[in-house]
């Protein structure tokens, strides 16, 4: 188990980063994910930016279905952390039990077919080349 770098006893750099966390998800709560990585406060900041930019910068998906895509890939990736963090997270932005009964069946049929056709080593149809 990692150690939990709490607020009160961190660096002023990683209070920097905490308080950014803060503002960005407007919560005063800091999940133990960004306290465990503060135990190397360079992959923390950097995990941060990268994290903060996906999740949250300018683009064409909205927050939901941006939640919506970390979840499949958790799920995807066996991530538990990741799975109940997101899925908390999608929830929130307006996920129903429905909507994530279909992403799972989603999940699970582009898993089957991503495992089917590396099997079967199926060549890509010309058409669907760009």
């Amino acid at each position: 188990m990692s150690k939990m770098i709490e607020y009160e006893d961190a660096s002023e750099e990683v209070r920097a980063i905490y308080d950014d966390i803060r503002a960005t998800r407007k919560t005063e709560y800091i999940n133990n994910f960004w306290k465990a990585l503060a135990q190397h406060p360079p992959t923390l900041r950097r995990t941060w930016q990268m994290v903060k930019e996906a999740m949250t910068g300018p683009g064409e998906l909205d927050p939901l279905t941006r939640e919506l895509i970390y979840v499949a890939v958790s799920v995807t990736n066996g991530c538990e952390y990741c799975i109940a963090s997101h899925t908390a997270a999608a929830r929130a932005k307006g996920m129903t039990d429905a909507m994530f009964g279909e992403l799972m069946a989603i999940v699970g049929a582009a898993n089957m077919t991503n495992r089917l056709a590396k099997g079967f080593q199926v060549e890509v149809d010309e058409i669907f080349k760009r």
